[in-house]
């Protein structure tokens, strides 16, 4: 049409735009938990924008710290310089992760997929070094994501993004994960024993190896391909202490779950497991800027240093200087504002146990299974039958059906398909940003609801 530029001609302004269920109109503004698209619409993000959101749109600190930057010095090369503000923002983040990381180092991305790439890599490295050169294949879990590059896909058992490049990839082990709703185990004391039984797959899987896995790589809580499943007791101490006598490095993917979004630092803190590599994003800058970190603890930093002195490894906008201002000003507001522990749905009055007590009653909707999750990530399992967990058909893709019905109600949710099997299985993953107020709270999981029963009524 006249006027019109080429790219507003082809069938999506971004190139091969990830479908989202509905088109949206572009959006233009948000604003602590809003969001408004260009033709006015309001919307709550009851999902963080994929859980990234974490301290609200439109803070104007985190604008001002990145425009300050940008006004003193806006790039240099890793390979040439330094800068202040990566100095100063991995010492802060050190300091966050606390004591198990001290005499660590970090190691900037532009975002989780770049940050499980660099961990992979630093893990095979680790061990050349000390002299375990046949240590290279990662141990992970089904039901899993790690990230799209083709390094971070091998690793992930999230079926839809996987299938179509198995060819491309190197195949590594895989085990299942506890999923105490549709447990294969025993899980008549609180799942503790189920959460042994499948560490000890880790264990197996380690042993098969015949000293050839260099790590194991899991979400302490996991995202959105099994929607905010939190591990069973003793389960994660397990397979820590599994792999510090195997001799394999543990690296925690925090993707979605780090920086504050569960009601502590890190995931990996509700249980004190330190990993050897901690992988963080999303909520890192909260989505100001593109980033992503890779913490890195003292016996791998010094096993390298002592070693051959440098990492194989290296991006062109590893440590951009505007990013990492946005970062740092980010990680000031969750102090500051105590983030972390509105986040935290065991403690009373706040808004994570706000939210956990009004997402309590969906379960009483015929097609929702299971309500879970921890902190201010959350997800809503849906089933055919309640009795039976028989999940919904594929082809019907309730949970789109749900955010469909939601959307039109001006509330963004997040669905996914898979939760079962990697086809079978419908959920929706909750994850606002940790200055939605309980006003907004009743009203999303009230409007949540209705679009649930519009939903059924259409199935």
């Amino acid at each position: 049409m006249p006027g019109q530029t080429a790219a507003e001609n082809s069938p999506s302004s971004a190139l091969l735009r990830r479908s989202f269920r509905k088109t949206f109109p572009p959006a233009v503004r948000g604003e602590g938990a809003y969001l408004w698209d260009a033709q006015g619409k309001r919307y709550l993000d009851f999902s963080g924008s994929a859980a990234v959101n974490f301290i609200g749109h439109g803070v104007a600190e985190i604008v001002a710290a990145m425009t300050s930057q940008a006004a003193s010095l806006e790039f240099v090369h890793g390979s040439q310089f330094t800068t202040p503000i990566a100095e100063e923002y991995a010492h802060k983040l050190l300091d966050f992760a606390g004591e198990g990381f001290r005499g660590g180092a970090v190691y900037f991305t532009s975002g989780g997929s770049e940050a499980i790439e660099t961990a992979l890599k630093l893990a095979r490295q680790y061990q050349v070094e000390i002299g375990q050169t046949e240590r290279s294949q990662i141990i992970s879990r089904n039901q899993s994501y790690h990230g799209a590059t083709l390094g971070a896909v091998a690793v992930s058992r999230n079926k839809r993004r996987r299938e179509i490049y198995r060819p491309m990839l190197r195949e590594f082990t895989s085990v299942d994960m506890p999923y105490c709703y549709r447990c294969r185990h025993d899980c008549t004391d609180s799942c503790y024993h189920c959460g042994q039984e499948y560490a000890a797959e880790i264990e197996q899987a380690i042993a098969k190896s015949r000293g050839a896995a260099a790590a194991v790589i899991l979400e302490p809580v996991s995202g959105a391909t099994l929607g905010s499943v939190v591990p069973p007791p003793g389960y994660l101490e397990k397979v820590a202490d599994i792999c510090r006598t195997s001799g394999v490095l543990l690296i925690a993917d925090e993707v979605m779950s780090g920086m504050g979004r569960t009601g502590r630092r890190f995931a990996v803190d509700h249980w004190q497991v330190t990993p050897d590599i901690l992988v963080t994003a999303k909520g890192l800058s909260s989505g100001y800027a593109p980033l992503g970190a890779v913490i890195v603890s003292k016996k791998v930093v010094d096993a390298i240093a002592t070693g051959s002195g440098s990492f194989i490894h290296g991006f062109t906008y590893s440590s951009h200087p505007i990013s990492l201002a946005a970062g740092l000003a980010v990680l000031h507001y969750i102090e500051e504002h105590k983030l972390v522990e509105a986040a935290d749905s065991d403690r009373p009055g706040s808004i994570a146990s706000m939210l956990k007590q009004n997402l309590d009653s969906l379960r009483g909707l015929n097609a929702v299974g299971e309500v879970r999750g921890i902190g201010l990530l959350w997800a809503v399992e849906f089933v055919a039958n309640q009795a039976t967990k028989e999940p919904f058909p594929p082809a019907l893709n309730f949970c789109g059906l749900v955010a469909n019905a939601a959307i039109d109600r001006g509330l963004l949710v997040y669905p996914v398909q898979g939760c079962v099997d990697g086809d079978c299985g419908d959920h929706l993953l909750i994850a606002p940003p940790a200055v939605i107020s309980p006003d907004q709270v009743e009203w999303a999981c009230s409007q949540l609801a209705l679009a649930i029963e519009e939903a059924s009524a259409a199935a």
